[in-house]
């Protein structure tokens, strides 16, 4: 979590929920309580908390103070979503009041307010009101229900004292921070990289890499072909990578297309919203990183019922050296075993 800053929250469960995925990539089977601890579980012994940063996202303690501003703009209404801005505005007399209901009460989901039958996105009035005071840094995420629904509660029960204490960096410092951590993550990467890491906009962007070319903290670099990029001060290059890792849609490495592009010379979209007749790979794929190319992509599904890693599509890459089904072969039996499935199916 301290290298890669954050991992990504997704709803899709068909084979893991994205968040523990990273992990296994970098590190291979790992004891995913351990990661439910340090998220969700008692208070001294978090380590990380959820907020809207690359989307839904989990992050280290350490980066909460780092997104106040962002949590001041939403309390004050500027934010996208019209949605969620009335509730800063003249509805915030009911968000307000489900805030108290919180404090007086406990911890709620918005199950707990209403039922709604609009689905996961169309949100119901409860959830966009407690996402707005989630958004706003009003409430926090108590933890997660089964089918990973949120539960919310305020940050003084939920995170460590330690945490909350620690000062508020003013806007520009803070996003220049949260810039140079973007750039110590991918170690090299352009602007648009930069600001996607934690959704930031452009001229905050800006002025945030200003900042830390002037301080030394990034150097303008140039890679044929490339537009312009920075480098971070402590990248070591070069450096050459022996891997094998299956990379989830959400990870870090490949979730800006156009930087997988360039880096890999890797086409890569998610399926998952498109029709099924129309998939060209399949609906949940996972491409395999072999050293310093990415040489195939699966398209996987736990069946946990019957105990099986299913494969439902492998397609390799042009070029891909003669042992990549082999390599390819033990990462997937590595995966089955950690899900604690018995068995990969073809």
């Amino acid at each position: 979590m301290d290298r890669l800053a954050l991992h990504q929250i997704d709803s899709v469960n068909v084979l893991e929920r994205a968040h523990y995925l990273p992990a296994f990539s970098r590190l291979g089977s790992y004891d995913r309580t351990l990661f439910d601890r340090a998220a969700w579980g008692p208070r001294s012994q978090r380590t990380m908390f959820e907020y809207w940063a690359h989307e839904a996202s989990l992050l280290p303690l350490d980066l909460r103070p780092l997104l106040r501003w962002r949590m001041d703009r939403a309390d004050r209404g500027i934010m996208r979503s019209a949605g969620m801005r009335r509730f800063a505005t003249e509805r915030r007399s009911e968000a307000m009041a489900l805030l108290a209901r919180i404090r007086a009460d406990g911890a709620i989901a918005a199950s707990d307010v209403e039922s709604s039958k609009t689905g996961w996105w169309a949100w119901s009035g409860a959830k966009a009101a407690l996402e707005w005071l989630f958004y706003a840094g009003h409430v926090t995420t108590a933890t997660r229900r089964r089918g990973f629904e949120r539960v919310y509660d305020l940050p003084e029960r939920v995170l460590p004292q330690a945490v909350l204490d620690l000062p508020t960096p003013d806007e520009a410092s803070a996003q220049a921070m949260l810039i140079e951590r973007a750039a110590r993550a991918l170690g090299i990467a352009t602007a648009a990289e930069l600001r996607d890491y934690f959704r930031m906009g452009p001229a905050d962007t800006a002025a945030a890499i200003g900042r830390l070319v002037a301080e030394g903290m990034l150097r303008p670099a140039a890679i044929d072909g490339w537009p312009p990029v920075y480098l971070h001060h402590a990248a070591k290059h070069p450096r050459r990578i022996a891997a094998q890792a299956l990379l989830a849609p959400f990870d870090p490495l490949i979730w800006e297309r156009a930087r997988t592009e360039r880096l890999f010379g890797f086409r890569y979209r998610i399926e998952i919203y498109v029709p099924a007749d129309k998939r060209q790979y399949g609906y949940y794929v996972l491409p395999f990183l072999l050293g310093e190319r990415i040489v195939a992509r699966v398209d996987l599904k736990a069946d946990r019922a019957n105990g099986r890693l299913l494969v439902r599509a492998c397609h390799l890459e042009p070029g891909a050296p003669p042992d990549t089904r082999e390599r390819l072969e033990e990462e997937l039996a590595a995966m089955a075993t950690w899900l604690g499935l018995e068995a990969v199916e073809h």
